[in-house]
């Protein structure tokens, strides 16, 4: 932080210091607070912490899904017939139907997360 010789700072350094450690010491409570409820929340026989783990790796699956699916249903452009012919390896229809699936998974998992949050407090 820095002012013009002779001027005085609009707030002072230490107080704005003082005022963020404070502020993440809450942050820090907080955050503990939120992991021991997701961990002792049971829903369904699974934790918060099991349900968020399962929905990310859900939407890690969704990714690679759609990126398999994007490369392989883009028709690669020849424009004489010396050149090179290229054909999918994937079954798109199956390819979709399965991220269909999983979409709709997903949905429904993070539509049970967002319930669940909002009927649980904070431990």
């Amino acid at each position: 932080m820095k002012v013009q010789e002779g001027d005085k700072p609009a707030e002072q350094p230490s107080a704005l210091f003082a005022e963020l450690d404070d502020l993440l010491i809450n942050l820090r409570d907080l955050i503990v607070r939120i992991n021991i409820t997701n961990t002792r929340t049971d829903v369904d026989g699974m934790t918060i912490t099991e349900l968020l783990a399962r929905k990310d790796v859900m939407k890690m699956q969704l990714d690679a899904y759609r990126s398999a699916y994007s490369k392989a249903i883009i028709p690669y452009e020849r424009y004489s017939r010396n050149e090179i012919r290229f054909t999918s390896t994937v079954d798109g229809v199956s390819l979709q139907k399965k991220i269909d699936k999983l979409s709709k998974d997903y949905r429904e998992l993070d539509m049970k997360i967002q319930q669940v949050n909002w009927l649980t407090e904070l431990l």
